[in-house]
């Protein structure tokens, strides 16, 4: 049997990068050590640094409520009122959000400033999109299709910039700027997708198209991975999206000539490696 495994599979410099500031937090302080969510949608990494002492915060108004402590920002980020807590509470502030986040927000912050109405392509429940809609104004607003612009019935004279989520559907984002372009509107648009997520989808759908089962790894949680399913089951029917080697089936496999394996920007390399081996055995 062939395998074709992604290069473009696993942690994306992101999130590795989050993940690496986390630990080298551990041993370093004697401070209490928290990420505001989960460092990265990967039950097992969080699991990992529970372990080791490190707490999640899961709301806004627990997050009121921490002193004395080391609060590391993920890779997500987060909305302008976080820092303004962390500093006011005195917390020290382990900032690990993406760089290609944060120029989102430094984006979206001007444009707001500038008078524009910001459209933030995306999902309006991830955390990403809530972290780049706290560098706006009262006008920021998310849509994730053209039937959520047509709701906002938007005056003509309106001017708009529009972004996107880091990790959004590179050829659904096209789809929605071009016919938002159409309409009369002032427009700046500015692609904000990520090169690695563009790069990831367009290698797993080109291996999907190819291969007779799809195997797509990463948490139940990432937003990312769900995409590449999404992607992958339109090119090759027999996909399937596992979150580690214990959600593997190896009868799905069992009388196919090729498979194919990609992961999330969450996916730890092991887990990768785990479900390779055993295709191959």
């Amino acid at each position: 049997m062939e395998v074709t495994v992604a290069k473009t599979a696993g942690f994306c410099f992101g999130v590795k990068r989050a993940v690496e500031k986390v630990y080298d937090q551990i041993g370093r302080t004697e401070k209490r050590i928290y990420t505001y969510g989960p460092i990265i949608h990967n039950e097992q990494v969080v699991g990992d640094l529970r372990e080791k002492g490190v707490e999640v915060i899961d709301s806004l108004e627990e997050l009121k409520t921490i002193r004395n402590a080391v609060v590391v920002i993920r890779s997500h980020g987060v909305g302008k009122n976080v820092y303004e807590i962390l500093k006011e509470n005195g917390v020290e502030i382990v900032d690990a959000t993406c760089p290609y986040v944060k120029k989102i927000h430094r984006i979206v912050e001007k444009q707001s400033a500038e008078g524009r109405k910001v459209l933030i392509i995306g999902s309006e429940d991830h955390p990403e999109v809530q972290g780049i809609k706290g560098w706006g104004d009262e006008r920021t607003v998310v849509i994730e299709d053209m039937d959520d612009f047509l709701k906002l019935q938007l005056p003509e004279n309106e001017k708009l910039c529009i972004v996107s989520q880091t990790t959004f559907n590179y050829k659904k984002f096209q789809d929605i700027v071009e016919k938002i372009s159409k309409t009369r509107y002032d427009i700046t648009v500015l692609n904000t997708i990520c090169n690695a997520t563009q790069e990831r989808q367009v290698e797993a759908m080109r291996i999907a198209s190819q291969v007779d089962v799809m195997l797509v790894i990463g948490g139940k949680h990432s937003s990312n991975t769900q995409k590449l399913y999404d992607i992958c089951r339109k090119e090759c029917k027999n996909t399937y999206y596992i979150q580690t080697l214990g959600d593997f089936n190896p009868e799905c496999i069992s009388s196919v000539r090729s498979v194919g394996i990609t992961a999330g920007a969450s996916t730890p390399n092991n887990i990768i490696e785990e479900v390779h081996t055993k295709c191959q055995s």
